[in-house]
């Protein structure tokens, strides 16, 4: 597969949303970003922040838009345009309903299950033919239930958990960068990098 060139963080900005479980997407990459002593900065013309960054030899893009997670696509949509990106380069990191909290996934392609912002993504580049992180926050069990419990705040060892499947994340990246998503994947969804149970029940099946 082709290396990365650009990791997108989902989430809300502002400060009455940085703790919510939707924000978990922006969580890795202000993570990514500290452990690489990258620094943000706002980039209008992309509605974004975004910072560039080494990774194992790797000159990669980070982005973080500033748009509501609804509108995320505008703004992922004129990064691959501007930087000259393939969307099978990009890696998006987003919250996800459908795995339990603190669980960590690669996957490639698909469809948005119901994530609003990959939703706008999608009908933004018309495909889902990217790369995508998803962050495990459980399901509070009730589908009437999900808008308050993406924009809820998990308990500690909820947050616990899902900042651990950041650092497992982390730990699996410069795999993933270099191209090797397959080997990257491997090592990320052995059983050592097993969840914590989440504190949400799961909906029935």
């Amino acid at each position: 597969m082709a290396a990365l060139r650009l990791i997108v963080g989902l989430g809300n900005p502002g400060t009455d949303y940085s703790r919510t479980r939707h924000n978990a997407g922006f969580w890795f990459l202000d993570a990514l970003a500290e452990s690489l002593g990258a620094r943000f900065g706002v980039d209008g013309k992309l509605l974004a922040e975004t910072a560039k960054a080494d990774i194992g030899g790797q000159p990669v893009w980070l982005l973080k838009p500033t748009t509501f997670m609804n509108r995320s696509g505008q703004s992922v949509s004129s990064a691959l345009r501007y930087y000259k990106i393939e969307p099978g380069e990009c890696l998006v990191a987003h919250d996800e309903l459908d795995l339990p909290t603190g669980a960590a996934r690669l996957k490639f392609d698909g469809g948005h299950g119901g994530q609003n912002g990959l939703r706008d993504i999608i009908a933004a580049l018309g495909h889902g033919k990217f790369h995508r992180l998803r962050l495990g926050i459980g399901h509070p069990g009730d589908k009437h239930e999900v808008t308050n419990w993406v924009l809820g705040r998990p308990g500690r060892d909820d947050e616990s958990a899902i900042r651990d499947a950041v650092a497992r994340s982390l730990q699996v990246l410069p795999q993933a960068v270099s191209g090797d998503l397959n080997g990257a994947m491997k090592l990320l969804h052995t059983p050592a990098g097993a969840a914590r149970p989440s504190t949400g029940t799961r909906p029935a099946q």
